[in-house]
């Protein structure tokens, strides 16, 4: 069959039809009938469907031999497969772009047309026209699925082509072929690379065993900071430049600091109403140590005032610690804690015998509360008051840390009472303790009587319970093993517990020993003729450890130093008595430096603010700091002075401040107990609760 060029024609849907032409003059007869049939209606040999086909059903024309058969056979051009082309929509078409059309000229309804769906752009294979047919008598055809590529697309790649566009070969030399295969095998086994940490770590260890290790510099391992005490050898190395440095006078200028609010003075208003009806009597136990047993007595004396019972005058519990039987009127003035109190809290120094009788004279028929620390006041008034008004007799014990700190006005009014005013030490204590504070000002008559109060923790309970490793070797490691065995058995020696005594100290919970708390009056500028007032019990192994603090302040004293032995014989064996002789003078001296936490420095330091316009004139050295300092070898003194000296200005600066939330009134006197004296010289009163 021969063709030739085709025309276009409008269908009766505006798109536009190809039919190609044909030269019938070539033709058979049989051929010419079925184009006729073609014009027309479809054969009903041929079967209509979405891909229009005839079967031929003429014979095959022979060839002449006058026309040479140039062209390619119509069935090899026609069953070729061509390749699949992008259809698009006919709305979206151009309309200069004729659509594809079948060998009988028409466009499939797919495409577009009258009876055919608008669809969008599609991949459709474009199939060509089989007159051959495809099986027995069905009389249609489907079209074949594309072949399946041989290989896959994965391994089968096209040749890459360098930027100019030229194709690379492949490597020819033996190395690249080696390179490539290398290449191609990790690209394609791609968990091998999970064997490279393994097979670095076999080639590390090959060449290590190669390797002589003679030559490898050798690791020298450094004790963990703060594990190793180098104050000795630090005091040693910085002696010279120490007491060549012996000019400034700190004591005079110590407190320089200027504080815009003003100073404050107490203003503690005694009320001079009449109590009403007691509710009952209430019993408490205070325990622990001096000044813990004084946070017992003034928060009993608030829950009292604030419940409107009569309180007995507490008893001290007997502690293996401190042992020390005192009781009350040994410490304390009975008879002025009583009258201070008597128009805010009935105070009575025994339980009436109507009330004991009723319990058999014995306290333990009497109802106790076990009450948890700190507990708020209203706690009280709702669990301790309907009993006390039930039973008119209850018991507390212990009450240590019973109360909370923040409280109403009313409560917080009856503890400054309390603490400021009523509990004043007993006319034996006072005495002793007044000589003390003249001797004192005697001693240091070229700094016109004022001196140095240092509160040292260098006890041996003190050291063990730090858990602190010092310089003292095996000898000490046996006696803090023994001392902690002693005083808290088996607490430190509990399985899983770990003692990191490095840790301890670069955390600034190691106590001062002597010898660090001269270096650090050195440091802040005190000269080596200021007289020093050491309060503190017995030191651990003394004349070894004062004999540094010694030689750099030659005017230290004690009460033991001060007092003679007959005026200390009353004293000698009441731990507590004794804490209160060096509570006295250490109140009264111009710098008190605090070494350790606790609660005998936190009420010095209240009760300093509340003599002293609000500034507790202390000094508190920042032990974190410190550990850094003296940890340092390379240190210069020069340096070493300068840290030291911002540290005495922070605490000038930190000597006045106002208590906040969760703060102790005992250490944080205003605004509870004091008022400033630059705005209202009016004292001011207690709002009623």
């Amino acid at each position: 069959m021969a063709l030739k060029g085709g025309d276009r024609s409008a269908t009766s849907n505006g798109s536009i039809s190809y039919k190609p032409s044909i030269n019938k003059a070539l033709l058979s007869d049989c051929e010419v009938r079925e184009l006729r049939s073609e014009d027309g209606k479809p054969s009903s040999r041929s079967k209509p469907g979405p891909y229009p086909t005839r079967l031929r059903t003429c014979p095959a024309p022979p060839l002449s031999p006058a026309l040479p058969n140039t062209a390619p056979p119509i069935r090899s051009v026609l069953a070729f497969p061509a390749p699949k082309k992008r259809i698009q929509n006919p709305l979206r078409r151009p309309r200069d772009r004729p659509p594809p059309a079948g060998r009988d000229g028409r466009i499939p309804p797919r495409f577009g047309g009258a009876s055919g769906d608008d669809h969008d752009d599609v991949m459709v294979p474009h199939h060509a026209y089989n007159r051959l047919g495809s099986g027995g008598g069905s009389g249609g055809t489907t079209p074949s699925p594309p072949a399946s590529p041989r290989r896959s697309p994965r391994t089968h790649r096209r040749p890459s082509k360098s930027a100019s566009g030229r194709v690379l070969q492949a490597p020819r030399t033996l190395l690249q072929r080696l390179a490539w295969m290398l290449l191609s095998l990790l690209l394609r086994r791609q968990a091998i690379f999970l064997f490279a940490p393994l097979l670095y770590v076999a080639g590390m260890l090959f060449y290590m065993g190669t390797v002589s290790l003679e030559g490898v510099p050798r690791v020298i391992s450094r004790p963990p900071p703060g594990s190793i005490y180098r104050s000795p050898q630090l005091y040693q190395r910085l002696r010279h430049d120490m007491d060549s440095d012996n000019s400034s006078d700190a004591l005079a200028t110590v407190w320089r600091h200027p504080y815009k609010g003003g100073t404050w003075q107490p203003c503690i208003n005694m009320t001079m109403n009449e109590l009403p009806d007691s509710n009952g009597y209430i019993y408490v136990e205070a325990n622990g140590g001096l000044n813990q047993q004084r946070t017992s007595i003034c928060n009993a004396v608030a829950v009292a005032g604030y419940l409107n019972a009569t309180l007995v005058i507490p008893n001290f519990h007997y502690h293996s610690i401190w042992r020390d039987p005192s009781k009350f009127k040994d410490i304390y003035d009975e008879g002025h804690f009583i009258n201070t109190l008597k128009n805010d809290v009935r105070v009575v120094d025994k339980v009436p015998d109507f009330i004991m009788e009723r319990f058999g004279y014995n306290m333990s028929n009497v109802h106790n509360f076990k009450i948890k620390a700190w507990s708020s006041i209203q706690y009280y008034k709702d669990a301790v008051l309907p009993k006390l008004m039930e039973e008119k007799f209850i018991r507390i014990s212990p009450f240590a840390n019973r109360l909370s700190f923040d409280a109403p006005s009313a409560v917080q009014h009856l503890r400054c009472l309390a603490n400021f005013e009523a509990l004043r030490f007993s006319n034996p204590i006072a005495t002793l303790a007044e000589k003390l504070i003249s001797r004192m000002k005697e001693r240091s008559i070229d700094n016109n009587g004022r001196y140095i109060a240092v509160h040292l923790r260098f006890e041996e309970d003190m050291v063990a319970f730090s858990c602190c490793i010092f310089d003292g070797g095996e000898e000490e490691k046996q006696d803090m093993n023994a001392a902690r065995e002693r005083g808290w058995r088996g607490k430190f020696t509990k399985p899983g517990r770990v003692i990191r005594p490095g840790v301890i100290r670069m955390n600034g919970k190691c106590p001062l020993t002597p010898l660090e708390v001269g270096l650090v009056l050195r440091g802040m500028g005190f000269s080596n003729n200021t007289a020093i007032y050491l309060a503190s019990g017995k030191i651990y192994k003394a004349e070894k450890t004062m004999a540094p603090l010694l030689e750099m302040f030659p005017l230290l004293e004690t009460k033991v130093t001060l007092a003679s032995p007959e005026e200390l014989a009353p004293f000698k064996n009441y731990s507590s008595r004794m804490a209160a002789i060096d509570y006295t003078v250490c109140l009264h001296s111009e710098v008190f430096v605090t070494t350790q936490g606790g609660n005998f420095p936190h009420f010095l330091i209240g009760h300093r603010r509340y003599l002293y316009g609000g500034h507790s004139k202390t000094i508190k050295p920042d032990k974190r700091k410190l550990a850094l300092l003296f940890d340092n070898p390379k240190v210069s003194w020069k340096a070493l002075k300068r840290q030291l000296l911002n540290m005495r200005a922070h605490s000038d600066a930190k000597g006045i401040e106002i208590k906040r939330s969760n703060d102790s009134i005992y250490t944080y006197p205003c605004p509870d107990c004091m008022c400033r004296s630059n705005r209202s010289e009016v004292l001011k009163s207690p709002p009623a609760s």
